[in-house]
């Protein structure tokens, strides 16, 4: 890759809350990718690198989504008067066993990735469906967008419909691990996660077997945890020998620093130790919680309690898959818990929202989600254009961003040094 600068007006936070505000400032990528620094003037030693010029667009960090089901695309917006356990059995579940047809997963997936690859999004995590050839077209498709992505294939052998329930824990190792074998190191931009879809629908012999099967291959991976108080009683009828929903995961060594788990709105104390202890990710999903009634996450503790954290737009128990979106509804729920409980710390700011997005969730990637050396080079340009006032100082015109900015307003992206658009 060519060395190359970007000029325009810069945003990101190195830190929880810290905001670098950098008008008229340029960002060098290096021929890996990786960001070389941000200076007010191009150095001498740059001086002869291309230099792309956004003028007064805004460039922020790109956004990673940390949960989502492309599986569940056609569905957003439908079902929301549904708790998660109906919600699954009604809507979800029929919908996902459609991707057993190669030709509709080729097509629902096209559609799914060409709406990510639109907005803010640059790293996501994403949910397959059990389907083997489906996750595989899935991956595909998502290979091509440049966007860089884990994909999982779902595990689930039990409490879950004939039509879609694995046969049993033997078969969902084999099928997993005949998945990663054909997927392990084809692709450029997009790898396999391992995704057991939550602890009622994989036995303790699938969570067993899903555990070697991670120790084996050395990859990562994905799950719910604590979504609602049902669900949470229910993980504790059938396992009742578990400290906690959490210690599930953890006895079959799914916890860790390349571990993401969604939700997380009900932990208990000891559960909270023990995700820090492992470096764990909690995928923040804000329009999931409220649109299935599930509950609001204390996040603003998560944050103070140094948990790794970062924001999912979770479709289609979320209704949109801009990122924008997701950190106003971190910013809305977190005032909301503050107002119902009163009591410190207090809720979220625009800047703290802001980091969940780029660089909290970026984390679970590596080093991206900031404009600074050594960071994978990933740029979201955004024309503010339709709402900037003269004489707004970046930081206004980036307190109106995180209020007023959707994928509509994107309007180039970069990944890894790529210019996608």
């Amino acid at each position: 890759m060519r060395p190359y600068a970007l000029r325009g007006d810069f945003i990101w936070t190195p830190s929880p809350g810290a905001l670098e505000l950098r008008p008229g400032a340029y960002a060098v990528c290096d021929e890996n990718g990786l960001c070389a620094g941000v200076f007010d003037v191009l150095p001498e030693s740059y001086a002869g690198l291309p230099v792309r010029d956004l003028g007064d667009t805004l460039i922020v960090p790109g956004y990673s989504d940390l949960h989502t089901h492309a599986a569940q695309y056609r569905d957003m917006g439908l079902g929301m008067d549904h708790e998660l356990i109906g919600w699954l059995s009604d809507l979800t579940y029929p919908e996902e066993a459609r991707f057993a047809d190669a030709a509709f997963a080729r097509e629902i997936y096209g559609r799914f990735a060409a709406e990510l690859r639109a907005g803010f999004t640059t790293r996501a995590c994403i949910f397959a469906s059990a389907h083997r050839e489906g996750t595989e077209i899935l991956m595909d498709i998502l290979d091509m967008t440049g966007l860089k992505t884990f994909v999982g294939k779902v595990n689930m052998d039990r409490n879950a419909p004939d039509y879609l329930r694995e046969r049993d824990a033997a078969f969902a190792a084999e099928d997993t691990e005949r998945w990663l074998s054909e997927t392990m190191g084809r692709y450029e931009n997009t790898k396999p996660i391992l995704t057991p879809r939550f602890v009622p629908s994989c036995t303790p012999e699938a969570m067993e077997a899903l555990g070697a099967i991670r120790r084996k291959w050395g990859v990562p991976v994905q799950s719910h945890l604590d979504e609602t108080p049902e669900e949470v009683a229910w993980v504790r009828e059938l396992c009742p020998d578990s400290e906690s929903y959490a210690h599930v995961y953890d006895a079959a060594g799914m916890l860790g620093p390349d571990a993401v788990m969604a939700h997380c709105i009900y932990l208990t104390d000891p559960e909270v130790a023990l995700l820090k202890a492992r470096g764990t990710f909690i995928a923040h999903c804000p329009a999931s919680n409220m649109n299935v009634r599930s509950g609001i996450a204390p996040i603003r503790r998560y944050l103070d309690e140094g948990l790794n954290i970062g924001l999912g737009t979770d479709i289609s128990g979320g209704h949109t898959l801009d990122m924008g979106q997701a950190v106003r509804d971190a910013l809305s729920v977190s005032r909301l818990l503050w107002r119902l409980r009163e009591e410190k710390p207090p809720h979220l700011a625009a800047a703290e929202a802001f980091y969940l997005a780029t660089a909290g969730g970026g984390a679970f990637f590596g080093k991206a989600g900031k404009f600074e050396p050594g960071y994978a080079f990933d740029a979201v340009a955004v024309d503010d254009g339709g709402w900037r006032d003269p004489g707004d100082g970046l930081d206004i015109r980036f307190q109106k961003m995180i209020y007023r900015a959707a994928s509509r307003n994107v309007v180039s992206k970069y990944v890894a040094g790529r210019r996608l658009f």
